[in-house]
């Protein structure tokens, strides 16, 4: 029986410091990457730039560790890989998923995603692993890649959240969700008073259910909504609407698990 059938998953958050020494934690992972003169980033070949350490909690492209609660003796660690060629306003790169051995600092398992960290004017604004208990089969439990992106605009705001899972089989990681929106906000406006705005927040529990071997998640959504305008004396009122809940489940297909339309994140 699953311990969390019908208990919310909590994401437990990551912490900066879980890296310890993260330059010699790049240079174990990537031994042909050369360290800059001050020792906080290095360099892959061509022009790969990888930050070891975090200029301050929220930033979005420098090393994520977090110890594995599920696997105390295993650290969780998220490289971003940034193209240094094309400039400090438009970041092209990938991110690179390490499963690393705490006592002996060797990469166990790793998974490179292709373009994660690439973004425009919808930023990346933090990264983070997701370790609530997603105990998806018997002898196997996921974690998670938490990906926040906004776009802060006074007429039409937008945020984003996305969620990505991730379980080890054997000697190789794999992704078996790819891209759930957890949390998002969004609208439009005159820049004043007037507009729509709408927000919502997924909360995860996973299920007795389950599919080709691995548990369903079952995924509530709850969507807010807030109509703004102007009263006779030029004062702004809030006027919300009734909160709508959704309930989806999430069914493993033998490969992924598959994403309802609605909560799919952007360009998937």
């Amino acid at each position: 029986m699953l311990g969390l059938a019908s208990a919310g998953l909590s994401p437990a958050r990551a912490a900066a410091g879980d890296c310890g020494d993260a330059a010699a934690l790049v240079q174990q992972a990537y031994p042909k990457a050369r360290k800059s003169a001050d020792g906080t980033s290095f360099t892959l070949e061509p022009h790969t730039s990888i930050t070891s350490t975090l200029p301050g909690t929220d930033a979005p492209f420098g090393l994520v560790c977090k110890i594995w609660p599920a696997h105390v003796d295993l650290l969780l660690v998220a490289v971003p890989l940034i193209d240094s060629a094309n400039g400090d306003h438009l970041h092209v790169g990938d991110i690179e998923l390490l499963v690393v051995d705490r006592n002996t600092r060797r990469v166990r398992q790793r998974l490179l995603q292709p373009g994660l960290m690439t973004d425009d004017a919808i930023v990346i604004e933090k990264v983070e692993f997701d370790t609530g208990r997603y105990a998806l089969a018997p002898e196997v439990t996921a974690f998670g890649l938490r990906i926040a992106l906004a776009h802060h605009s006074l007429t039409a705001p937008f945020a984003e959240t996305d969620l990505r899972l991730y379980a080890r089989t054997g000697d190789t990681l794999r992704m078996v969700l790819d891209g759930l929106v957890v949390a998002g906000s969004g609208g439009d406006s005159d820049g004043s008073c007037a507009g729509y705005f709408h927000s919502s927040q997924v909360s995860l529990a996973m299920s007795p259910a389950s599919h080709q071997g691995y548990h369903d998640i079952t995924a509530v959504e709850q969507t807010n909504t807030d109509s703004p305008s102007p009263d006779q004396n030029g004062e702004c009122h809030s006027h919300p609407g009734k909160p709508v809940k959704r309930t989806n489940r999430l069914r493993y297909d033998g490969s992924r698990y598959a994403v309802p339309a609605a909560l799919k994140v952007m360009g998937l």
